[in-house]
C-alpha cells in the first residue's frame, strides 16, 4: 500500500494530485523549481524540496536531482502528472529499479504508445482503423516519394510526440521540401528524436478521444467520449463531452476499439485514445499514456475521480465498479484559461496577478494554481486556469460557461477569457459544427475586424 507520493510536476495538476493523495489519506511531497517556491502546490503539500533552478531541463526534466529528492524524501512513489516527464519509459524504469511505485502505465507501454509510428504500425497489425500513411521516415526524398503516392495534401508528424511539434501540413511538394526539414529539427529539439511519419491529411475533421482505465486485475473501463476539435495549432482550448456529432452507435464502436486496444497492449491506469474522423470514418491517431489536461469534463459526466483512481490502481486495489461502459448524464464543457493575449497571436503573458476573482454557482468548478498576487514565471506553459462548466444538456452548460466567463477576473496579465466569450456565443459553436481549424479562422476573423 503506497503512503508517500512524491509530485513530479507543478501548477494546477500538481494541486489535483495533492488534493487526491489528501482524500486518499496519503503524504503528498512535491519536488519544486526556484521559479515555483512561492506557488500553492508548494504551500498545500504536507513536504516539499527543492529539485533545481527555474529551466525545466534543470528541474522538473532532470531525472537525477527527482531521483534524489524522492530518496531524501522516502516517497515510495512517484505522480507524474502531464507532461515533463509523464512519458519517459526510462524514468518508470529508473523507478521501478529504485523500488518507487511510478503512478502511470508500465515502460512498455510507454515504449509502444509512445512512438506514434509504432503504434500505427501496431494498430494496422491488428485491422484496426488507421489513416493512410507512412512510418518511420528519415530522408526526405523518400519521404517525399511515399508523400507522392499517398496524394497531397499530407499531414507531416513527429513519429516520438505530439502537442503539435513537429507538426505541418503540406499542400503540395513545395511545401513538403519547406516543411520537412523544420519538422526534424523541432522533434529533434522536442523528443530528441528526428524521425518523422507522414499520413494523408483530412478536411475538416474532428478531433475525438475516448478515456480509458485499467486497473492492475485486467478490469477495463471505458468512458464518453471528448471532442478536442477546438484548437489553435494542434493545442487544444475548449473540449466538451459528449460530443455534439457522436451518436450511440458511433459512441459504441468508438469504445469498443479502445477496449481493444487496451486488452491488446495490457495497459494499465488512465489513458486516453484518440481519433480523428472524416464523416462518419473515424482513424485511431494516438494513445496519451496519462493523465490528460481535460480529465474534469469527464470526472464531471460520470462522477469517478480518475487521479485517485489512478492512485488506486498503483497501489494494487482493484476499481469497483459494475459495467465496462462507463454510464454519464448530462453535458461539461473545458474551456483552458491560458496567460495569453489572443490580440498579439496568443503572446505569452507573465507577470504578477493584481485582481482574481473566481466564477462559482452550481455547475461550475475551476481548478486552478493562481491567487491573488502570484507571479506567473516566463519558464512553462501559459495554462493557469481550467475552467468547466457541467449541465443537463449542452445548452445549459453552455450557458453556465458563457455566465462563469463573464464574472471570472484576472487582471495583471492578459488572458484567453475573452476570446472564449466569442466563441462560446458564435453561431457554428452553438451548432456544435465546429471542426479542427475552426478555431484559427475565427481569430483571422476576428484579426481583421481589429484592423
Amino acid at each position: 500500500m503506497l503512503k508517500r507520493v512524491f509530485i513530479a510536476n507543478r501548477g494546477e495538476i500538481a494541486l489535483r494530485i495533492i488534493r487526491a493523495c489528501k482524500e486518499l489519506g496519503f503524504t503528498s511531497i512535491i519536488g519544486y523549481s526556484d521559479a515555483d517556491k512561492n506557488s500553492l502546490p508548494v504551500n498545500i503539500a504536507d513536504e516539499k524540496i527543492c529539485i533545481g533552478p527555474a529551466s525545466p531541463i534543470e528541474s522538473y526534466l532532470n531525472i537525477p536531482s527527482i531521483l534524489s529528492a524522492m530518496e531524501l524524501m522516502h516517497a515510495d512513489s512517484v505522480h507524474p502528472g502531464y507532461g515533463f516527464l509523464s512519458e519517459n519509459p526510462f524514468f518508470v524504469e529508473i523507478c521501478n529499479a529504485s523500488r518507487i511505485t511510478f503512478i502511470g502505465p508500465s515502460a512498455d507501454n510507454l515504449r509502444l504508445m509512445g512512438d506514434k509510428s509504432e503504434a500505427r504500425i501496431t494498430m494496422k497489425k491488428h485491422r484496426l482503423p488507421v489513416i493512410s500513411g507512412f512510418d518511420n521516415l528519415m530522408d526526405i526524398e523518400d519521404a517525399c516519394k511515399q508523400a507522392k503516392k499517398i496524394g497531397f495534401p499530407v499531414m507531416i508528424k513527429a513519429s516520438a510526440g505530439g502537442g503539435g511539434r513537429g507538426m505541418r501540413i503540406a499542400k503540395n511538394e513545395d511545401e513538403f521540401r519547406i516543411h520537412w526539414p523544420a519538422c526534424q529539427q523541432e522533434a529533434m529539439i522536442a523528443f530528441d528524436n528526428s524521425s518523422l511519419y507522414i499520413e494523408k491529411f483530412i478536411e475538416r475533421p474532428r478531433h475525438i478521444e475516448i478515456q480509458v482505465l485499467v486497473d492492475e486485475k485486467g478490469n477495463v473501463f471505458i468512458f464518453p467520449e471528448r471532442d478536442c476539435s477546438l484548437q489553435r495549432r494542434h493545442q487544444k482550448l475548449i473540449e466538451e463531452t459528449p460530443s455534439p456529432i457522436i451518436d450511440k452507435p458511433m459512441r459504441k464502436k468508438l469504445q469498443k476499439i479502445a477496449r481493444k486496444i487496451c486488452k491488446l497492449i495490457n495497459y494499465t491506469s488512465a489513458g486516453t485514445i484518440e481519433f480523428l474522423m472524416g464523416g462518419r470514418n473515424a482513424y485511431f491517431m494516438e494513445m496519451n499514456t496519462r493523465i490528460q489536461v481535460e480529465h474534469p469534463i469527464t470526472e464531471m459526466l460520470t462522477g469517478f475521480d480518475l487521479v485517485k483512481s489512478q492512485i488506486e490502481i498503483a497501489s494494487g486495489e482493484r476499481i469497483s465498479y459494475p459495467h465496462c461502459f462507463v454510464n454519464f448524464t448530462g453535458h461539461s464543457i473545458e474551456c483552458r484559461i491560458n496567460a495569453e493575449d489572443p490580440a498579439k497571436n496568443f503572446l505569452p503573458s507573465p507577470g504578477r496577478i493584481t485582481k482574481l476573482v473566481l466564477p462559482g454557482g452550481p455547475g461550475i468548478r475551476v481548478d486552478t494554481h493562481i491567487y491573488q498576487d502570484y507571479i506567473i514565471p516566463p519558464y512553462y506553459d501559459s495554462l493557469i486556469a481550467k475552467l468547466i462548466s457541467y449541465g443537463r444538456t449542452r445548452e445549459e452548460a453552455i450557458a453556465r460557461m458563457q455566465r462563469a466567463l463573464c464574472e471570472m477576473r484576472i487582471e495583471g496579465v492578459k488572458t484567453t477569457i475573452d476570446f472564449y466569450k466569442k466563441v462560446l456565443e458564435h453561431p457554428v459553436f452553438q451548432s456544435g459544427r465546429y471542426y479542427v481549424g475552426w478555431l484559427e479562422k475565427l481569430q483571422e476573423e476576428n484579426n481583421n475586424h481589429s484592423d
